[in-house]
């Protein structure tokens, strides 16, 4: 049954937060630990999260009852709606599907069958690499637990369409089509390439995951720094190849960390890592854990702030959205890695998502315009999403706390 009332809530609330206690007094602000923290007091919160979601998201969907679009965020006390083309589009059915899997309700499976549904069209659209987030999120997660065949077929067209902004002389996908770029390619669309690879499987299009190498590969020559953080905008010249510039859009500066562009990163390549087994991905993914697991600006929380470079740390937003996916695919990465390594991975992701589901970042029922999560951050240099809760936080959270719970359950 879910918790609706206020009252529950508020026993929820408190628990959270006395496991957030916990976790501070058993070392959450020591970034080395070698061991987990105290893995059952996580665990134990799971349903209590997931009852505090479904409780959010059925407030949700009452709300949106007859429009047509798809909740993207919550700013200036106004629910943005956003069409199928926002790259942001398949994040709330995904969200839906995670609730399905773990519930089991046929109230989630039907209202994320709707919301995929709403994105059908985007089969054919060519006029954006975040084909890949749109329907792998939705139809992607809706075939893994229906094995809906009519699911398949929307997604093999929608890779063919992806694959249309593949330049074989830049061996690599292109980014936007808008600005003053030539050839753009971002961090984030390493989370492309998952899309590619699942479709490769189902459909045997061995084009698809080739062309998912060649992106990766690219990538780690040419978007990496020193120290292995990633710059955001590599452009390229289109009929060369020649790498011409590496700038930020969405970052503090050019030459800065931004905090969502290193979460890409590392879910890009520990998922690059798992379907091929390549050891350079493998080498990838955890130089950027390292990064984000010894930077000194990385908070006692484990939430960073939007840029690990920005201005006037610590004054300045954290970004729990990026906090989300780094928990995600550091939790996949620890099972990767052995010794302490993979420890201190997991340590960090437990860390995170204890932080996550404290009262610090997780709203209360019927606040937050109906999201799980506060504090996020989407576009700082436009002013745009910022300390708002975002689809694509959820999501990630979600899928966070479903993987926390399907590793403890095989050990």
């Amino acid at each position: 049954m879910l918790m609706n009332s206020n009252s529950n809530h508020l026993n929820i609330s408190r628990r959270v937060a006395r496991i957030f206690l916990l976790s501070v007094l058993l070392g959450i602000s020591n970034v080395g630990l070698a061991e987990p923290v105290d893995s059952d007091a996580l665990l134990r919160t799971i349903p209590e999260s997931f009852k505090s979601a479904a409780s959010q998201y059925s407030l949700m969907l009452d709300g949106c009852k007859g429009d047509p679009k798809i909740p993207r965020s919550y700013e200036g006390g106004q629910l943005k709606m956003v069409a199928p083309k926002d790259w942001t589009s398949g994040f709330f059915a995904g969200s839906l599907w995670y609730l399905y899997e773990f519930t089991h309700d046929p109230k989630w499976q039907a209202a994320a069958v709707d919301y995929t549904a709403r994105l059908e069209s985007i089969k054919d659209y060519q006029g954006s690499h975040d084909v890949g987030f749109i329907l792998g999120c939705s139809f992607g997660n809706g075939y893994r637990l229906t094995k809906n065949p009519a699911y398949l077929e929307i997604m093999n067209q929608g890779a063919e369409s992806l694959t249309t902004r593949f330049n074989p002389n830049v061996g690599l996908l292109r980014s936007w089509d808008h600005g003053k770029w030539n050839y753009p390619v971002i961090i984030d669309n390493m989370m492309n390439l998952e899309f590619l690879i699942d479709v490769s499987k189902q459909a045997g299009k061995s084009r698809y995951r080739e062309i998912a190498f060649s992106h990766a590969d690219k990538t780690t020559k040419n978007h990496f720094r020193d120290d292995s953080s990633s710059f955001h905008v590599v452009d390229y010249d289109p009929v060369t190849g020649e790498v011409l510039a590496k700038k930020t859009h969405q970052g503090a500066a050019d030459g800065s960390s931004w905090a969502r562009g290193q979460a890409w990163a590392l879910y890009g390549y520990t998922m690059m890592f798992r379907e091929t087994g390549n050891p350079v991905y493998l080498s990838q993914a955890t130089k950027v854990a390292d990064f984000i697991l010894n930077h000194p600006r990385l908070p006692a929380d484990k939430i960073p702030y939007w840029d690990f470079d920005a201005a006037a740390i610590p004054d300045v937003p954290r970004d729990a959205s990026a906090a989300a996916v780094m928990s995600s695919a550091l939790i996949e990465l620890s099972t990767k890695t052995t010794g302490k390594a993979s420890s201190q991975y997991l340590a960090l992701a437990q860390q995170q998502l204890i932080s996550l589901s404290s009262p610090n970042y997780t709203a209360k029922v019927d606040e937050n315009g109906n999201f799980i999560l506060m504090h996020s951050v989407g576009n700082m240099p436009a002013n745009s999403e910022v300390n708002v809760p975002i689809n694509y936080a959820d999501y990630y959270y979600l899928e966070a706390l479903l993987r926390y719970r399907r590793l403890k359950e095989t050990l």
